[in-house]
């Protein structure tokens, strides 16, 4: 089990916290976690603003098959996929990689890249739909903070079931007072969050024993 930043390739997000602060509410936040059409692609206040393909995961999915030396045929799953942009871009970098996504948003999969139709499933993370060790890597990202930290923990131990000797999740942290401030102003779907501390004893109750990383709100 390693901390690696497998995003470090990720354009630079703009967030206008003070915006985001002054329109949070009950409403939003219930809306939000509906993870519906207005989530995805309504108003920035509820969510991404927009969640449409731009090809930015193209050098993520390059650092991640080098990071765990994936190979065509081998098996991999992204939980928590939304529209499947990871997905895609995997088996676009490695073909004849076999990837796969699961993600609870009936709208998001129903929106998805053509490429990908066909290899997303519908369910929860809690319980994945799959044999134990039936993949070669699983990949989670800010996905596993969505569930209050009893489930969360449920999470975690499904993804170590499903996965053989690879696995990485990247989940919302902060490292100050001031960061976790900022963070609770942003956040719309989180249920539990933590200093890495709190999430490293988390990832150890669960037997995870896999890669993480941490999204810092700036």
């Amino acid at each position: 089990m390693a901390e690696v930043d497998l995003l470090r390739a990720l354009p630079a997000v703009k967030r206008n916290i003070q915006k985001r602060r002054e329109a949070k509410s009950p409403e939003a936040i219930a809306i939000a976690k509906q993870f519906g059409e207005v989530y995805f692609d309504g108003p920035r206040e509820f969510g991404y603003g927009g969640y449409r393909y731009d090809g930015r995961w193209i050098p993520v999915s390059r650092d991640i098959v080098a990071h765990f030396d994936l190979k065509p045929g081998m098996r991999v799953l992204d939980v928590g996929c939304a529209k499947g942009f990871l997905v895609k871009d995997l088996m676009k970098v490695c073909p004849g990689l076999e990837v796969f996504g699961l993600d609870i948003s009936l709208y998001a999969l129903m929106h998805c890249e053509p490429e990908v139709v066909g290899r997303l499933h519908l369910g929860t993370a809690e319980k994945l739909p799959f044999p134990d060790h039936s993949f070669d890597c699983v990949i989670s990202l800010n996905t596993v903070h969505n569930f209050p930290r009893p489930r969360a923990l449920k999470v975690m131990q499904e993804i170590e079931r499903v996965s053989r000797d690879r696995s990485f999740v990247q989940i919302d942290s902060f490292h100050t007072p001031e960061q976790k401030e900022i963070f609770e102003s942003w956040v719309l779907t989180a249920e539990f969050y933590d200093y890495p501390d709190g999430w490293k004893r988390l990832f150890a109750e669960a037997g995870y024993s896999g890669d993480y990383y941490w999204t810092i709100v700036a």
